[in-house]
């Protein structure tokens, strides 16, 4: 039995694609969450995915290329491949693409589906764009042909807290109207996931979810405890449909998580929707829809 569907996570990267500057900018976040948030990032893939298997969860990998940028090449989609193909009762891919890259990016998106990743992470933040600039229109429109899921981070961002300017990133980037609500309209067929509650415009975010049938909302990065009690009540009645559980590991573990949130009083059948049945309709995982359910446990010792 599944449990959850983790829908937000970033897998420990293997050292041989860490350059020294990820490396700085993984010390900076470690620092600002604090070092006990970021200790798991130790684990390499088959600690992760055990851990996922030990929660009887899987977990949604997510990766993410800027290197125009940054300067620094991302690990190959065919690493996060490889992954999934070792553990996939556990394991889900999605890919990452440079917007910059214009053609090449185009072409990318057609390796990505045939890997069999389910689709791509965005960081407008880090990338340096914005999602409704008719350039990247082309991306869009092919991500929608091919199926591919176009997961968007919105609201503020632990990359560059803390660092001079914010590590040169502008917020402004990734608020849900009007960069990916935009987007949702022009494109219909193109499932959009924000990701996180969008703080500091969580009603801006809450809007889009309820107004565009595209549109789901995950709610990792944050403890459930620093939520608008907004977000909370829409997971619970009117959005219950468009929410996706999501923990943000290794910044925000599944345990801090999944313990935070059982003390919101939520109805069982709601909680499957959000943990596993949302997510898995949303994938294509129609087999995990529905039937026996557990509220998902997490290893005592992560």
């Amino acid at each position: 039995m599944i449990r959850a569907i983790d829908i937000h996570t970033h897998p420990p990267t293997p050292e041989e694609y860490m350059s020294e500057a990820q490396k700085r900018t993984r010390a900076a976040m470690a620092a600002h969450y604090g070092a006990r948030a970021y200790s798991q990032q130790t684990w390499d893939i088959d600690q992760f995915a055990d851990y996922y298997q030990r929660m009887e969860s899987m977990a949604v990998m997510l990766m993410t290329d800027n290197e125009t940028i940054s300067g620094n090449p991302p690990m190959p989609v065919k690493v996060m491949a490889d992954w999934v193909k070792k553990y996939p009762k556990q394991l889900i891919g999605f890919g990452g693409i440079d917007p910059h890259k214009g053609k090449r990016a185009l072409n990318q998106l057609d390796e990505i589906a045939d890997l069999g990743l389910r689709g791509l992470k965005f960081h407008a933040g880090s990338q340096h764009f914005y999602a409704n600039d008719k350039q990247y229109y082309p991306l869009w429109e092919k991500c929608a042909k091919l199926g591919l899921i176009c997961l968007f981070h919105s609201g503020s961002t632990g990359v560059g807290a803390g660092q001079p300017g914010g590590g040169g990133i502008h917020l402004e980037t990734m608020r849900p109207i009007p960069y990916i609500d935009d987007i949702a309209a022009d494109f219909p067929d193109l499932k959009i996931i924000l990701a996180h509650p969008s703080f500091p415009w969580d009603k801006d975010g809450l809007a889009v979810i309820i107004h565009k049938p595209n549109v789901w909302m995950d709610l990792s990065g944050y403890s459930p405890d620093y939520m608008d009690p907004l977000v909370i009540q829409y997971a619970k009645t009117i959005a219950k449909d468009k929410m996706l559980f999501g923990s943000d590991w290794p910044v925000v573990t599944p345990s801090r998580w999944i313990n935070d949130w059982v003390k919101k009083d939520i109805e069982p059948a709601v909680n499957q929707k959000f943990f596993r049945d949302n997510a898995a309709k949303l994938l294509g995982l129609d087999d995990l829809i529905g039937g026996e359910w557990e509220m998902p446990v997490p290893p005592p010792n992560a």
